[in-house]
C-alpha cells in the first residue's frame, strides 16, 4: 500500500509528464505544418506566420524547459523520508487544508480529500518551512495549526 506521499508524488510526476508531452506534440504538430505551409506558400503573409509560429515554438519550448526541471525537482522528494518539521517533499496538514511541499501544480483531489501541491516559493510554505506538529502561526490574519506532517 502506497503512502499519501508516495501518491502524490506519483501524481505530481505524471501531470508534469502529461504537461511535457502535450507540449512535445503541440510542438511537433507546428513544425509539421510549417513544413507543409512552406512548400504551398509564397510571400510577406506566410513569412509573417512562419515568423509567429517560431516565436510560439519557442515559447513552448521555454515552457517544456521549466516543466523539466519541475519534474527534475519533484522526482528528488524522498517519499520514504519522515521528518518532524516541514520541508521540502512534506505532505501537511494546517487546520483543513493538506499541503503537499513540492511543486506548484493544479489542486489534486485523492479520496474525497483535497491537496494543494505547493513550491517552497509559496508565502504560505515560507511561513510553514521548519515548523513542527501542534506548533500555531499567524498567516493573512488567520491562526492556523500544523496538524499533521508526513
Amino acid at each position: 500500500m502506497m503512502t499519501l506521499k508516495e501518491r502524490l508524488k506519483t501524481i505530481c510526476i505524471q501531470r508534469l509528464e502529461d504537461k511535457i508531452s502535450a507540449f512535445r506534440t503541440i510542438v511537433s504538430d507546428m513544425s509539421a505544418d510549417a513544413q507543409t505551409d512552406a512548400k504551398s506558400s509564397a510571400g510577406d503573409k506566410h513569412e509573417t506566420g512562419l515568423a509567429m509560429m517560431h516565436i510560439e515554438q519557442e515559447n513552448l519550448s521555454k515552457k517544456i524547459k521549466e516543466n523539466l526541471d519541475i519534474l527534475e525537482v519533484v522526482s528528488k522528494i524522498d517519499e520514504k523520508k519522515v521528518s518532524d518539521k516541514v520541508e521540502f517533499g512534506s505532505v501537511v496538514k494546517i487546520n483543513s487544508v493538506t499541503l503537499f511541499f513540492s511543486a506548484a501544480l493544479p489542486k489534486i483531489v485523492l479520496d474525497d480529500m483535497s491537496v494543494m501541491a505547493i513550491s517552497n516559493d509559496a508565502p504560505i510554505a515560507k511561513e510553514l518551512l521548519g515548523r513542527k506538529l501542534n506548533e500555531t502561526f499567524v498567516f493573512n490574519n488567520c491562526e492556523f495549526k500544523v496538524n499533521y506532517i508526513e
